[in-house]
C-alpha cells in the first residue's frame, strides 16, 4: 500500500507543480489583462489543488492523520478565483469601455466589439422601458 500511496503523491506533486508552472508563465507572458486572467484562475487553481491532495494522502499514509486544513483551502481557493476573476473581468470591460485604458489586441485577436444595443454584461446604465430597468417614464 505504501508504494501505491508513494506513487500517487508523486504524481499529483509532479501533476501540481507543472500546472503551477504553466499558470505563472501564462500569467507573466500574456500580453492582455484578458487573457492573463486565465493562468492564475484556470491552471494554477488546478496545480495547487493536485499539491494539496498529495499533502493529504502524504500525512494520512505517513503519520495516520486525516487534516482538513488542506480540503479547507482548497475549498476556499475554488470558491475565490472564479469570483475574483469575474470581478477582475467586469472592471477591466468597463475601463474599456469608458475609455480609461487602452490595450493592444492580445494574441488571440481583437476582441469584439459591443453593438449599440449593449449586449455587454458591464457596468452600462439601464434604458428606459427595458426588462432591467427600473426607470420608468
Amino acid at each position: 500500500m505504501s508504494v501505491i500511496a508513494d506513487i500517487a503523491i508523486v504524481a499529483l506533486l509532479i501533476l501540481g507543480g507543472g500546472f503551477a508552472l504553466i499558470g505563472s508563465w501564462g500569467l507573466v507572458r500574456l500580453p492582455t489583462t484578458m487573457e492573463r486572467l486565465h493562468g492564475p484562475t484556470k491552471a494554477t487553481t488546478l496545480g495547487l489543488g493536485a499539491l494539496l491532495l498529495a499533502s493529504v494522502i502524504y500525512f494520512q499514509t505517513r503519520l495516520g492523520v486525516w487534516t482538513a486544513h488542506e480540503l479547507l483551502i482548497s475549498l476556499f481557493l475554488f470558491i475565490t478565483a472564479p469570483i475574483s476573476a469575474n470581478m477582475i473581468a467586469k472592471v477591466h470591460l468597463h475601463r474599456a469601455r469608458v475609455g480609461a485604458i487602452r490595450e493592444d489586441d492580445g494574441i488571440a485577436g481583437a476582441p469584439p466589439r459591443p453593438s449599440e444595443d449593449g449586449d455587454w454584461a458591464t457596468f452600462e446604465a439601464p434604458r428606459r422601458n427595458t426588462p432591467a430597468s427600473t426607470a420608468s417614464d
